[in-house]
């Protein structure tokens, strides 16, 4: 499974000292399911425009519209977690080394960390309380909308123990933290 995982073009190599081989896949399924949100967010967008244009518009393109557009926005908050993408700092303390560089990582991972649990928590309590209410016209429950944000919430939080782990195991200094420091000069 992570053979097929590493040999994937969908898997970032960048900062591969925080990343748990085992992930890999998860990683690989989140950025296939962000594309399958762009893609269906697009096709709905165009086919509302289309139909709307003829006379003979489908009005379920819009909860179709609204549901990709809610699924791609959380689950590329947590593929961005994972492939540290988001920008928490991430330029400051890339030009930072040793005992600094390593509690400001794990001061802004925590407090991400500690973002998602709430994602997860209320997420989760919102969501059930969804249930009982509907959209029109197909009466689609609202947690087909809300739902995605406790799944989201649970994998950040999921990302930022796995780069604690791995960041206090071999440190957060990366090889890819100096291609974009200036070259000096002579």
């Amino acid at each position: 499974m992570t053979d097929f995982a590493a040999s994937r073009a969908l898997i970032l190599q960048r900062h591969r000292h925080l990343k748990w081989k085992r992930l890999d896949p998860l990683e690989a399924g989140l950025m296939v399911l962000c594309g399958v949100c762009i893609g269906g967010f697009t096709l709905c967008v165009f086919l509302d425009v289309v139909t709307r244009t003829i006379g003979h518009p489908w009005l379920w393109l819009q909860q179709a519209t609204t549901a990709f557009f809610a699924w791609g926005v959380f689950i590329g908050i947590a593929a961005a977690t994972r492939r540290n993408d988001h920008i928490y700092l991430a330029e400051i303390t890339r030009r930072m080394t040793g005992t600094k560089r390593w509690a400001i990582e794990t001061f802004n991972r925590l407090v991400v960390l500690i973002v998602a649990g709430f994602m997860a928590w209320f997420g989760y309590k919102n969501a059930m309380l969804d249930l009982g209410s509907f959209r029109m016209p197909w009466l689609i429950p609202l947690t087909v909308y809300t739902g995605v944000v406790p799944i989201s919430g649970v994998l950040v939080m999921l990302f930022c123990v796995e780069q604690i782990v791995k960041g206090w195991q071999n440190g957060f200094e990366g090889p890819e933290d100096d291609e974009f420091l200036p070259e000096p000069v002579e």
